[in-house]
């Protein structure tokens, strides 16, 4: 059981808000020399699997400065200044419909999204112009509430729409798994399997959206609120 410090590690690591990138690789490492390999066999093998997995990373690397480019010159200013204009939006309308774009792009293999890309520089900045259009300034609480459901839309959005059709990963790692064991199942009944899931997850979300505006619109409008 001690080769499993590294997940208290982890957890540990998140509980105290250190930098996630750093907590990541200390308990890697010590997981490695609990379970007997040398420090430079640990370090051979973080490098082996950054080179193999390449594809996965270098997007993520290369996308950083090219985001933190255009928050630079104001996209986040912009998208806010854009959904203001709409009338009918609020910031549970606008997580709403990424997460249905996100569940829908994710069943077709499409990686339209992600955190980096598109939570933080746009969908965030969205929600909350469309709340500060309705109600004005908004406290540190409303502001996090607004960011941390638009992460759970992209989370939400992505993992419970990705297993639905079968040329997609997360299909074919479970195919994998269950003939690896002796468990027949087909590929098709993984796949239909998860659509309820995802059903259910975008009725959860459309709850959640309309907590979100009722509890911003129980707050009583602040200054600069809504537009007569």
């Amino acid at each position: 059981m001690i080769k499993l410090i590294g997940i208290l590690l982890v957890a540990l690591g998140f509980v105290l808000r250190l930098n996630t990138l750093l907590t990541v690789l200390v308990a890697g490492v010590a997981t490695g020399l609990i379970a007997g390999y040398s420090f430079d066999d640990v370090m051979r093998l973080l490098g082996e699997f950054f080179i193999e997995n390449r594809f996965m990373t270098l997007p993520v690397i290369l996308m950083m400065p090219v985001i933190g480019l255009l928050e630079k010159h104001g996209l986040q200013e912009r998208a806010a200044i854009l959904i203001k204009r709409a009338g009918a939006a609020t910031a549970g309308r606008v997580l709403l419909l990424y997460q249905v774009m996100r569940e829908g792009t994710s069943m077709l293999g499409l990686n339209i999204g992600g955190h980096a890309s598109m939570v933080r520089p746009l969908i965030a900045p969205m929600a909350e112009g469309a709340a500060r259009a309705r109600q004005g300034k908004l406290d540190e609480a409303q502001t996090m509430r607004i960011r941390a459901q638009a992460a759970a839309a992209e989370n939400t959005g992505n993992f419970f729409a990705d297993d639905i059709i079968v040329a997609i990963g997360p299909v074919l790692l479970m195919k994998g798994f269950f003939d690896s064991v002796g468990v027949p199942v087909e590929i098709m009944h993984l796949a239909w399997w998860g659509l309820p899931t995802a059903c259910w997850v975008l009725v959860v979300g459309w709850w959640r959206c309309r907590a979100l505006d009722r509890s911003l619109a129980a707050v009583p409008a602040r200054n600069g609120g809504p537009r007569s």
